[in-house]
């Protein structure tokens, strides 16, 4: 086991190797004290409740779980890039630290024989601003230290193709509820069955299947699908990673949003049932906070480009600029509202804000 002492100066200092491999072991105690001057530099270790000291008592940890997710994202380790390092030990693995402290805090409420159901982890986070990598991350960490895990999004939970149309054809004159994104687009009874059933995974032998949408059905105007195709999983299940770009969203007095947008006016109202439906059922929150709605199209635009690059089908600029427009009026409205009083129903206590730039990586805001 490594352990760190501490010099005159205060800076922290490696008094054993990794392992015994003496032609690298200089070279590895190097590696380490660099890696560790790197990570406290990190913008949301405050955020986290780490200090230097308490980061050097655990840098086991932390070079595991970098080691990790340079296996999963099939990266060099040795190698990294700066901003592969930032991502991996300013961004995912904090984060990973900060949701195992919320599970021992939630699982250390119930008694030994107690059965504890799953820690719900809500994810706030705009499209494009990459959560859904974040929760990937995030899902292989718990699982590869034997905590079973599942991914839902709010995505999962669109209308069916048939729905969509009729929500369509009952609001002919709002292009925010055309196609599947803004509150009405879901299908609540559905969101709340499955929250409802995923609490219950408590022990083993108990099963449910989670939905799924597919995005490329009909064009693109997508549908949910087959149920043959969804993933199952069974309990006892630790944590669930839930993701959307408009959980936790707060309905807003009606003159807010229809000064934003007089569409607005119609979501805003159909907001108020998703409470029950979504929001409920998480007990610790993730809010990936932007400073600019426009980064949204800037992100969005630049996958679509990439896809073309590859010879893929992607959406064209104006089209981009279609798309995201429909989800623009909705982030105007209710983000200010989330970063200043934090996602619907939260407990204070329970809620980690990560800052990021235009690149995505997180930065300090205090």
């Amino acid at each position: 086991m490594m352990t760190y002492s501490k010099k005159s100066s205060g800076s922290l200092r490696l008094q054993q190797p990794l392992r015994d491999a003496f032609p690298l072991a200089q070279a590895e105690v190097s590696y380490v004290e660099e890696l560790l001057e790197f990570i406290c530099s990190g913008p949301i270790l405050k955020e986290i409740g780490l200090t230097p000291k308490k980061v050097a008592e655990s840098i086991d940890k932390w070079t595991f779980y970098g080691s990790q997710l340079c296996r999963f994202f099939k990266i060099n380790e040795l190698y990294l890039t700066k901003p592969q390092k930032i991502r991996i030990y300013h961004y995912y693995v904090p984060v990973f630290l900060w949701c195992e402290q919320e599970v021992s805090r939630h699982r250390s409420m119930f008694k030994e024989d107690d059965e504890i159901p799953p820690l719900v982890i809500g994810f706030n986070a705009p499209q494009g601003c990459g959560k859904t990598t974040l929760v990937e991350a995030l899902d292989y960490l718990f699982r590869i230290t034997g905590r079973k895990s599942a991914t839902i999004s709010i995505d999962d939970f669109y209308l069916t193709a048939e729905d969509q149309v009729k929500l369509r054809e009952s609001n002919p004159d709002n292009a925010l509820l055309e196609l599947r994104g803004n509150a009405g687009s879901h299908d609540l009874s559905l969101s709340f069955e499955t929250l409802k059933a995923i609490g219950s995974l408590t022990k083993e032998g108990k099963k449910i299947k989670l939905p799924r949408y597919n995005k490329s059905a009909y064009n693109g105007r997508g549908d949910r699908a087959d149920p043959s195709t969804w993933p199952e999983v069974e309990g006892p299940l630790t944590v669930v990673l839930f993701e959307g770009w408009m959980l936790g969203f707060k309905p807003l007095p009606a003159e807010i949003v229809k000064a934003v947008d007089p569409q607005l006016e119609t979501v805003n109202e159909n907001l108020k049932d998703y409470h029950d439906a979504w929001d409920k059922f998480v007990d610790s929150w993730i809010v990936i906070k932007i400073q600019d709605p426009g980064c949204v199209y800037n992100w969005r635009l630049q996958a679509e480009i990439a896809m073309r690059d590859d010879g893929k089908p992607g959406m064209s600029d104006e089209e981009v600029r279609d798309f995201v427009s429909r989800y623009l009026p909705a982030y105007k409205a209710y983000l200010p509202t989330l970063y200043s009083d934090g996602p619907n129903g939260a407990n204070p206590e329970h809620i980690l804000v990560v800052e990021i730039d235009v690149g995505r990586n997180p930065i300090l805001t205090r």
